[in-house]
């Protein structure tokens, strides 16, 4: 069974959570003065970001507005031969992260395609970022998984293949 509407529904839930939390830290925090939550473990910390992670790359705005919409379109594509339940959550945080930076991207200062995208969350030693950067992060983490697993966005498995072709000779050298 395709699994277009587990990709769809999981990348709508990240794109309303990291734009809704977005317009929250833009409506109630002040640029710059962090809200200790769990001490100096977890802050809310309101800042923009031109670059790509890590703040990597800020004059090249324009080039990550592009690569996200690359990111979209590979998905969307990918998405007409979807069968793996995994794949598919996988695929929908990515589109869904992917999403919602590039809205900031195209919507906010300083202007279409150059916009700086809303980071909020802090915790130490670690650059500031928001919901769909994590999003980003595990779909990617979990893609990089299920390839090492052996497990394919059509819903074949590798490893399956392999032991019941492995099973099927040794049954046949048995006889």
């Amino acid at each position: 069974m395709r699994r277009i509407g587990v990709l769809l529904a999981v990348a709508a839930a990240v794109y309303a959570l990291d734009m809704g939390s977005k317009a929250l830290v833009v409506a109630t925090m002040h640029y710059g003065q962090p809200i200790r939550l769990l001490g100096s473990v977890l802050e809310l910390d309101y800042t923009r970001n031109p670059g790509a992670a890590f703040s990597i790359g800020e004059a090249y705005t324009v080039f990550f507005t592009a690569i996200a919409v690359g990111v979209i379109v590979v998905i969307l594509r990918l998405s007409r031969s979807l069968f793996s339940l995994p794949w598919a959550v996988a695929l929908g945080l990515l589109l869904g992260g992917a999403f919602g930076n590039l809205t900031d991207r195209l919507t906010r200062a300083p202007g279409l395609f150059r916009g700086w995208v809303v980071d909020f969350i802090s915790v130490p030693h670690w650059p500031i970022f928001n919901l769909a950067d994590s999003a980003i992060v595990v779909g990617g983490t979990l893609m990089v998984l299920l390839a090492f697993r052996g497990l394919h966005p059509d819903g074949t498995d590798e490893r399956a293949a392999h032991r019941a072709s492995n099973g099927s000779s040794a049954d046949g050298a048995a006889s």
